[in-house]
């Protein structure tokens, strides 16, 4: 049954008064029509009282409900409970494990809460207001979604050698304190899309083209992201920068073409420096090692021949000493000893036999082999014809053995004569 049923609650019947046991809640809507009817009597006398005969005379009309005020306090105290209860509803919140609360106290900062189910008084007394601090935050700056789609006005970038570059980068943060970030600063977002591009415009500023390009990517990237902390923190953002990335950076593409050709030849000329640097790599040590090789060869003549210079004047002293002793016999002496050198290294000797115009012809090196070959034959062979002592057929001329001798002793002879 509904609640605006004139019948609800009326379970005993009706005295004809108006009056109703008091067996459930009254009817609303009868009692607005009642106060509605008891307003308008106040107003205007005359239309009550045409209105109460009109009543009377109907016949089949109901007659008019008699004003209950216990009726009438009873509704609006119920009502007005179920509205405080309400309203102190309104006080509950959830905080989820990634966010933070603020209670916020007629506008002004009360407390932070952590995560969970939370109670504070209703608005307007106090409201609240829920942030994300685990959540990491992009910020995209010289393009929008894709590397394509280019914002010039953000990109272009003045470098120290007076170029022009074209430069994407995007800068992800954290909160590391909500309170900061909601009260401190309007627009926290917008303030780090200004602190990112003022910073890399700086850093970009003060190196040169091929820097920025290449080698220094990593490093304007690491010292962007410490410039820009640097600025929130002086403005109190309570925004913690985690990572600068450098998406693109090449020059403008009116003078891509010409740049590349620059950029080849760089790397040209890089590389023909490195195989020069090679080729001297391979030579210099080679050279060194050649130039302290013949050094040493060079120190090592060198005190050979002061050795034998002294070795040789200290020899020259001792026969000078023998000398004065003995002349004839030092004279002697030396003539044997230098013949000794000089048939030494020679193998064939040509002797005048007395002047008469028959030269004789000594092989000494058949003569030094055959002696060898005696010496060195076995027990077995034959002493009668040594095997070594047999003449070679490559030599038609050669002396038996004991002319040999026989010459050899008056060679010998000859020699002690002269």
């Amino acid at each position: 049954m509904s609640l605006n049923d004139p019948q609800w609650g009326n379970r005993g019947g009706d005295d004809g008064g108006g009056r109703r046991p008091n067996q459930g809640p009254p009817d609303l809507e009868q009692l607005w029509r009642d106060l509605n009817r008891r307003l308008s009597g106040i107003f205007d006398r005359k239309r009550a009282g045409g209105g109460g005969d009109r009543g009377e005379g109907g016949g089949g009309s109901r007659p008019p409900v008699q004003f209950n005020p216990k009726f009438l306090g009873g509704g609006i105290g119920l009502l007005l409970v179920l509205v405080v209860v309400v309203w102190l509803a309104s006080g509950f919140y959830i905080v989820d494990a990634s966010q933070r609360g603020l209670v916020l106290q007629f506008g002004r900062y009360k407390e932070s809460t952590e995560s969970g189910l939370r109670w504070r008084l209703p608005y307007p007394i106090q409201a609240h207001e829920l942030v994300n601090v685990s959540g990491v935050r992009t910020l995209e700056i010289g393009y929008r979604g894709s590397e394509k789609n280019k914002v010039l006005k953000e990109a272009l970038m003045l470098t120290d050698d007076e170029n022009i570059i074209n430069i994407q980068f995007a800068v992800q943060y954290i909160l590391k304190d909500p309170v900061e970030y909601i009260f401190n600063n309007r627009h926290p977002d917008d303030a780090v899309m200004q602190v990112a591009e003022t910073s890399i415009r700086e850093i970009v500023g003060k190196n040169r083209m091929d820097f920025v390009l290449y080698e220094g990517r990593e490093q304007i990237a690491v010292n962007a992201s410490k410039l820009m902390q640097e600025i929130l923190d002086r403005y109190q953002t309570g925004i913690l920068i985690s990572k600068v990335t450098m998406q693109n950076a090449q020059p403008p593409e009116q003078v891509q073409a010409a740049f590349d050709d620059a950029v080849k030849a760089s790397q040209d000329r890089e590389r023909q420096k490195n195989e020069g640097q090679a080729y001297a790599n391979d030579v210099i040590p080679k050279a060194r090692g050649t130039a302290a090789r013949l050094i040493e060869e060079a120190e090592g003549y060198k005190q050979r021949v002061i050795a034998t210079a002294e070795g040789d004047a200290s020899r020259f002293r001792q026969i000078n000493v023998e000398y004065a002793k003995a002349p004839e016999v030092t004279r002697s002496r030396m003539y044997l000893e230098t013949m000794q050198q000089v048939y030494s290294n020679t193998s064939k000797v040509f002797i005048d036999s007395k002047g008469q115009g028959n030269l004789l012809y000594l092989p000494l090196d058949k003569l030094m082999q055959a002696a060898g070959g005696v010496a060195a034959s076995p027990a077995g062979s034959s002493p009668e014809q040594p095997v070594a002592a047999r003449p070679s057929p490559a030599i038609s001329n050669e002396v038996p053995p004991q002319v040999v001798e026989k010459n050899r002793g008056a060679v010998a002879r000859d020699l002690t004569a002269a």
